[in-house]
């Protein structure tokens, strides 16, 4: 449907070698096969932001780089988020706090989620990041995933192996997480 909600699904690591770009891959084909909404992968890593270097605060909304305007309309443009990353010494990818603070408002009252991983599925992580979500005055939906990934999951090259291996557990919550972006943005 042309006129479906657009949710982005948010590559939020760019670290060389990454295993974000498949893994928000696979959440996107996941979610897209059961929903009338519409899933699309955004990567931080296409988007090349520099570091913050906007001078005045984000939440003006006074953007005078060319870059911070193209990341406001995409943003703006989506009706909720799905993020995606990795968990990073007990946090999450330094690249995708830097690609929150440039905006404030384009996050206000839209709803959002993570699929975070790690040895411990990424709890650490998620926790920070549920707040800066909530400082953002986005909706934080209740699921959200946190999946256990161990070095099994990757291949000799430091890859990951097989997205569907080491994520079809997740699918139950996929299902709960695109249920609940449907009763907030389906009228």
């Amino acid at each position: 449907m042309d006129s479906s909600p657009r949710i982005a699904v948010i590559v939020g690591s760019t670290r060389p070698g990454r295993i974000s770009l498949d893994a928000a891959t696979w959440v996107q084909a996941t979610l897209n096969r059961q929903s009338e909404l519409s899933y699309e992968i955004v990567d931080l890593a296409a988007i090349d932001l520099p570091f913050l270097d906007e001078p005045t605060p984000a939440a003006y909304g006074q953007y005078r780089h060319e870059h911070t305007i193209r990341w406001s309309e995409l943003v703006s443009s989506y009706e909720g988020f799905v993020f995606v990353f990795p968990q990073y010494n007990w946090g999450y990818p330094g690249v995708l706090k830097n690609a929150l603070d440039f905006l404030y408002r384009e996050w206000h009252g839209k709803p959002a989620t993570l699929f975070t991983w790690g040895i411990r599925g990424g709890a650490r992580g998620a926790a920070q990041f549920h707040q800066i979500m909530l400082g953002l005055h986005m909706d934080p939906l209740s699921a959200h995933v946190e999946a256990v990934f161990t070095d099994s999951d990757t291949d000799h090259a430091g890859r990951l192996a097989s997205a569907e291996r080491t994520f079809a557990t997740t699918r139950p919550t996929l299902h709960a997480i695109d249920r609940e972006f449907r009763a907030q943005l389906v009228r």
